[in-house]
């Protein structure tokens, strides 16, 4: 049997904790206890959020959130501006064509950042958008997305903001509430340290008045149901409870970690496994590049799935390919939740000798010692 390592922007690698906590044996969702679980853990969740303002939480994967943000505030003939810079931002505009809300595309070339300023000039010109629809990573380009400056842009307009943080959520910084962020969506499978299930939402006094108003249909993604039910520590419908019982103590290592030194670890798999790259002779897709994962440009003529499935034959290494227009030309390397610097250096020295493997000309531990480097710079 090999040990595996998954470093793929989701679903991630969990830590022994969490799988034990898991193991409990279940209890009935409508009890004392599990109340006292669910109160621990939705303090816990405003939090990792940065905010004071509710946090709530559906049995569904992040695209589930997602539909709930789109669901409950707003109506059809709305208009919204949707960030498009890769698969997720065009999955927001998706959605919001699936309940006939009008979408208004706000292109971005795959591999940089939104420009806030082209936000700002969209609701000016615009000033009847309802809701602006963006990611924090674009995690089908890695790209990170400045939510500061796009908050301070929407905040000034009766349009809400509504992030898409499912991979980005504890790897990029976001203040929720100081950077004005009305509706913040994230799932349980990324930075979170748990398997796929679990979504939630932060929901601002502003968004929360875009909820009276909508008129799009909703029953299980309601809001409303759930935020009634939260101020009675409870869920409407049957809670996912193994996965709250894991959730209850990754939010605790998180503490016990720190949330800021959690972003800071991230950013430093970050760099190393960027420096490492560029030692190999790559390309970075990313102008703006994300914590959660580096998107890894394979030399001309190399499919980059091929390197993706050679890493997880040869070296039980899971490692994410392209999308879309991106599909054999990308690897995406995580370094998301539960990863450290060993895991990283792991990735990279099979990345190294798979490129070898394949042809691509690269001093064997190149980029081990360039991600080296790297960690020993946050060491001195």
């Amino acid at each position: 049997m090999r040990k595996y390592l998954l470093m793929a922007p989701g679903p991630t690698s969990l830590p022994p904790q969490v799988l034990l906590a898991m193991a409990k044996p279940v209890i009935h969702h409508r009890t004392d206890e599990f109340k006292a679980i669910l109160k621990e853990v939705n303090e816990g969740l405003q939090h990792i959020f940065q905010t004071s303002n509710p946090v709530i939480t559906f049995s569904a994967s992040g695209t589930g959130a997602m539909e709930a943000a789109v669901v409950n505030t707003l109506s059809r003939g709305d208009r919204a501006l949707v960030v498009r810079g890769g698969k997720f931002g065009e999955r927001w505009g998706e959605l919001c064509e699936a309940y006939g809300v009008e979408v208004m595309p706000l292109d971005v070339e795959w591999g940089r950042a939104v420009d806030p300023a082209a936000v700002a000039s969209a609701l000016k010109k615009n000033p009847d958008i309802k809701a602006v629809f963006t990611t924090l990573c674009e995690t089908s380009t890695c790209v990170h997305n400045d939510i500061e400056a796009i908050g301070k842009a929407v905040a000034s307009y009766p349009a809400i903001l509504v992030v898409d943080a499912i991979s980005g959520l504890c790897a990029d910084d976001l203040k929720t509430d100081a950077w004005s962020v009305d509706v913040v969506v994230a799932g349980s499978q990324k930075g979170l340290m748990l398997p796929p299930g679990l979504s939630f939402a932060s929901i601002s006094a502003k968004a929360r008045e875009a909820v009276k108003k909508s008129n799009l249909p909703k029953f299980y993604l309601s809001y409303d149901k759930a935020l009634k039910s939260l101020a009675k520590t409870d869920t409407p419908f049957t809670s996912a409870v193994s996965l709250i019982y894991g959730l209850r103590e990754s939010l605790a290592l998180i503490r016990q970690e720190g949330l800021e030194n959690v972003v800071k670890r991230h950013a430093r798999l970050a760099r190393a496994t960027r420096e490492a790259a560029l030692a190999l002779g790559l390309e970075l897709l990313s102008k703006a590049p994300s914590n959660v994962a580096t998107a890894i440009i394979m030399p001309a003529g190399m499919d980059a799935d091929a390197v993706r499935k050679k890493l997880t034959r040869d070296f039980s290494i899971t490692v994410a390919g392209g999308q879309d227009k991106l599909k054999g030309r990308i690897i995406r390397v995580a370094h998301l939740g539960y990863c450290e610097e060993a895991d990283v250096i792991t990735a990279i020295s099979a990345l190294e000798m798979v490129l070898r493997q394949l042809g691509h000309a690269c001093e064997p531990g190149a980029g081990v010692a360039a991600a080296e480097k790297a960690f020993a710079h946050y060491h001195d």
